[in-house]
């Protein structure tokens, strides 16, 4: 675990699945669903790798773990069906989401870095009605490349105005982790119950819950 030296903070950049929304056990749900049609069980650690990149990224890993022909585009189309259907059905946000974001708003800047696309997230703002609190909000949509890789926390940043430096990162699965960290930004991990399992070792500072998180941060301001 890594300790950043104490430097100016002026925005919380938010992973979305997993850490503002309880969406993973959805995922997992799907994934499931589409291996049981193939007559294949999968493991939770199995997917844990497709966390977080971009969707078709994901979809090629399921293909490759499932050893399926079905090409990803389709495994894409069909998991989108099953997702919008549960997101509209069955999603809540994650405890402390609603706190946190009161905490700091008109404090620091506050965005959304999500590998999900922008239907997706549109669900979860207007959802939850938490669309006003965010200065931008960044999907996987027009990323040449998903986490792991930096790409969506450096355009964040940049939409921001800000330095990497100056953005804390938080995130709920390692492969986010990695991509905030290889951004340059700090990172405050949020295991849920579907990625405690996953090494955190890169991240900061590693918190139970979204309170914890909102704790950390302002003990980071004062």
């Amino acid at each position: 675990m890594q300790h950043p030296s104490r430097q100016r903070l002026s925005a919380l950049i938010f992973d979305m699945d997993g850490l503002m929304i309880d969406s993973e056990r959805l995922y997992f749900a799907a994934e499931r669903e589409m291996a049981a049609h193939f007559g294949k069980e999968i493991r939770d650690e199995q997917l844990w790798p497709l966390m977080g990149r971009k969707p078709i990224e994901s979809l090629r890993l399921l293909r490759e773990i499932l050893k399926i022909d079905m090409p990803p585009e389709e495994l894409f189309v069909w998991r989108n069906r099953l997702m919008l259907e549960k997101m509209r059905h069955d999603l809540g946000a994650m405890p402390g989401l609603v706190e946190i974001l009161d905490a700091f708003r008109g404090r620091l800047k506050l965005a959304v870095g999500t590998g999900a696309q922008q239907e997706f997230l549109d669900i979860a703002l207007d959802t939850l009605r938490i669309r006003p609190y965010f200065d931008v909000l960044q999907t996987a949509d027009a990323l040449e490349r998903g986490k792991p890789d930096p790409e969506i926390y450096l355009l964040t940043c940049r939409r921001l105005g800000l330095p990497p430096g100056e953005c804390i990162v938080l995130e709920d699965a390692r492969n986010g982790v990695l991509a905030g960290k290889a951004a340059g930004c700090p990172v405050i991990a949020v295991p849920n119950d579907y990625t405690r399992g996953q090494d955190f070792s890169d991240a900061d500072w590693v918190e139970p819950d979204l309170f914890a998180a909102a704790r950390r941060i302002e003990k980071l301001l004062n």
